[in-house]
């Protein structure tokens, strides 16, 4: 089991940056793939962006592509969220997931259900 802890949410205006990160602990960080996902409010938990083990394999949604990065530092158990030129629609809780331990572990993944562990989230509120 993965423990994950989100930080970095807050409130801002529409065209600003900010980082989420996510702490994990528990089994070893390099073994699997990582994945962000977000919920907004009276919606479905949808995918954001998933990273390979190695940080060697991005992928990205479509919504948020060329203005989000996701990024790991294996040596401190940690996967990033840099998010750029925010948009009213990103705001949302958002989550990091660890992969499903197994054959598949270090393979990033758009699917929600293919994650096992589940941080308790961060709130990002863009305002216009």
């Amino acid at each position: 089991q993965v423990r994950l802890v989100e930080s970095g949410g807050g409130l801002v205006q529409a065209g600003v940056s900010l980082r989420l990160s996510c702490a994990a602990s528990g089994r070893t960080f390099s073994n699997y793939a990582m994945g962000w996902f977000r919920q907004a409010p009276g919606k479905e938990r949808e995918f954001v962006a998933t990273i390979s083990w190695n940080g060697g394999i991005t992928y990205y949604a479509d919504s948020v592509k060329g203005r989000f990065t996701i990024s790991r530092d294996n040596a401190k158990n940690t996967v990033y969220l840099q998010m750029n030129s925010l948009k009213v629609e990103d705001t949302a809780v958002y989550y990091c997931a660890a992969r499903n331990p197994g054959f598949y572990a270090q393979v990033p993944s758009t699917q929600s259900r293919e994650y096992d562990d589940w941080g308790q989230g961060t709130q990002v509120t863009v305002s216009s």
